[in-house]
C-alpha cells in the first residue's frame, strides 16, 4: 500500500529535509504543496509534483499526510485548513507543542488562535509519546533542543537519580540551519564565522517542552542555547548531581533498560562521548556519560542533527506511526 503525503514549506532547510527522507521511503509519494508565490525553490525539489495549498488541492492529489515545515503563525493558520479536508497533519513549528494557551502566549509573546486543536495535539517524541501518535489527527513535531535534553534527562529523573535540588544545567549549542532559512543579520556569513554566541538566556520557547517531557521544574533546570559556525547538529552538554553515589555504567545502566528495542538511541561506552559528525544527516540521538562517583558530579552529551531528529525524520517516525508503518522505515 502507498500513501502521498504533501510538504508545506518545502523551501526551508527542515522541508528540504523531509523532500530528501520522503522521497526515499518506500511507501510514500511526496507533494509539495504551494501556499506563497517563491521563485527561490529548492532545486531537488523541481522534479516532484506541486499543488496549491488548499482543500480541494488535497482532496483532489488523495493527501494523507501534511507536513507543515512552518512559522508558528502559518501553522496556526493552515492546520484547521488541512483537517477540514480530511488529512492528518503533522507541524514542525512550535504552534501546538505546549499544552495550555497561556503557556504558549508566554512563552511565544502571540496569542494561540486553535485552543481546541492545541488541546487535541498529541506531541510527537515517539521514544515517550508513542501511544497517542498513532490514533492523532494533528501531531506537534517537537523542537531539537527539547529532542536531545528530553532524550538525555528523561529516564534519569523517572529513575530518580539526579538530585534534584542542586539542579540541572544544560549546556546546548547548535548549527546555524536551526535559525531557518530566512536571511538576517545574526545568521549571516560575517556574523557567525569564527563566533560562538548564546542567545535567549533563560527566555528560550523550548524550555517548556523540556520541563513538560523531562518532569523537571523550571527551578531545577538552567539551559543556554548557543550558536557555533556549523551548518547543523545540536549538541548538549548536561550537568547534574547524583542523588546517591553512581558511576556512569550505573547511568548507563538505567539508559539501557529505557531505551531496549529503540532504533534510534545509540549509547556510547562508559567516558566515551558523541560528537556532531557521528549523527549527521541521521535520525539517530547518540547518548554518553561520564561520571564521578565519589563526589556525585555527572555529565551526559546527548547529540542529533537538528533538521533530522530534531525535524524532518522525527516527523517521518511519527509520519510512519500514523500509517501503521515500521517506525524507521525510510529513515535507516
Amino acid at each position: 500500500m502507498s500513501w502521498v503525503a504533501a510538504i508545506v514549506g518545502y523551501r526551508g532547510y527542515s522541508g528540504a529535509e523531509l523532500v530528501r527522507l520522503l522521497g526515499r521511503h518506500p511507501h510514500v509519494t511526496p507533494v509539495l504543496l504551494d501556499h506563497r508565490e517563491d521563485a527561490a525553490a529548492r532545486p531537488h525539489a523541481g522534479t516532484l509534483r506541486h499543488a496549491p495549498c488548499t482543500p480541494d488541492a488535497v482532496r483532489a492529489e488523495g493527501i494523507s499526510i501534511v507536513f507543515l515545515a512552518t512559522p508558528a503563525e502559518i501553522s496556526l493558520e493552515l492546520a484547521p485548513t488541512m483537517l477540514s479536508a480530511g488529512a492528518r497533519v503533522i507541524d514542525l513549528s512550535g504552534a501546538f507543542r505546549l499544552r495550555t494557551p497561556a503557556a504558549y502566549s508566554a512563552w511565544y509573546k502571540d496569542a494561540h488562535t486553535q485552543p481546541d486543536l492545541l488541546a487535541e495535539a498529541a506531541y510527537g517524541l515517539p521514544e515517550f509519546c508513542r501511544e497517542r501518535i498513532p490514533a492523532a489527527r494533528l501531531v506537534a513535531n517537537p523542537g531539537c533542543y527539547p529532542t536531545a535534553a528530553n532524550l538525555a534527562i528523561r529516564p534519569l529523573v523517572e529513575a530518580g537519580v539526579i538530585d534534584r535540588a542542586a539542579g540541572v544545567v544544560c549546556d546546548a549549542k547548535s548549527g546555524v540551519s536551526g535559525a531557518g532559512r530566512k536571511p538576517s543579520l545574526k545568521t549571516s556569513f560575517c556574523e557567525v564565522t569564527e563566533n560562538f554566541s548564546a542567545y535567549a538566556v533563560l527566555h528560550h520557547r523550548h524550555v517548556p517542552e523540556v520541563l513538560m517531557i523531562s518532569g523537571l521544574e523550571e527551578r531545577e533546570f538552567s539551559f543556554t542555547a548557543q550558536l557555533v559556525p556549523v551548518a547543523r547538529g545540536i549538541l548538549e552538554t548536561i550537568y547534574f548531581r547524583t542523588a546517591t553515589p553512581a558511576g556512569a555504567d550505573d547511568l548507563l545502566a538505567i539508559y539501557a533498560r529505557r531505551y531496549a528495542g529503540e532504533a534510534f538511541i545509540r549509547l556510547y561506552p562508559a567516558g566515551h562521548l558523541p560528537d556532531l559528525h557521528a549523527v549527521a544527516h541521521t535520525n539517530y540521538c547518540d547518548i554518553g556519560v561520564t561520571a564521578d562517583q565519589a563526589t556525585g558530579r555527572a555529565v551526559v552529551v546527548s547529540a542529533i542533527d537538528n533538521l533530522v531528529k530534531g525535524a524532518a525524520g522525527q516527523a517521518v517516525q511519527n509520519m510512519n506511526l500514523l500509517l501503521g508503518r515500521p517506525e524507521a522505515e525510510g529513515l535507516l
